[in-house]
């Protein structure tokens, strides 16, 4: 697992919003990005840090959220 403080330095340097990558502690070896219509540059930058630290990026594009 990947501390806070880095990934919210990668997460300034692909130029992403706080929260939009997470590592959760049930799939350590998954980097999740959610963010809806990220760039392609975002993308890439998201994939290229995740396969140097041996991780597999899951990209959720969409949420949908249910009326209650």
């Amino acid at each position: 697992m990947h501390t806070e403080a880095e990934l919210a330095d990668v997460t300034r340097a692909c130029g992403l919003s706080a929260g939009e990558l997470i590592q959760d502690n049930e799939e350590p070896r998954i980097l999740f990005l959610i963010r809806p219509n990220a760039t392609p540059r975002e993308r890439v930058c998201a994939i290229r840090w995740a396969k140097r630290n041996h991780l597999r990026l899951a990209y959720v594009e969409g949420i949908e959220l249910k009326d209650k």
